[in-house]
């Protein structure tokens, strides 16, 4: 019961969903992998968060009620 008290609740964020997509940026060297949305008409990618694992990846989608599949890009 403690523990239901201690979890962060999470604040959905919004996004300009017309014009920006999530993505997933992911460093073919070292594996680093970045969230953020990428502009669908210039092509420029606003960082959000690191991802350093699955835990991360469900809070970004939290964050921003992501539902659908995100593309990653190298």
């Amino acid at each position: 019961m403690l523990k239901h008290f201690l979890k962060k609740k999470t604040v959905v964020q919004t996004y300009d969903r017309e014009h920006k997509k999530p993505v997933i940026k992911s460093s073919i060297c070292h594996g680093e992998q970045v969230a953020g949305f990428k502009d669908i008409h210039t092509g420029k990618f606003e960082e959000v968060m690191l991802i350093k694992g699955p835990a991360d990846l469900e809070q970004f989608r939290e964050m921003y009620g992501i539902t659908e599949e995100i593309a990653k890009e190298y």
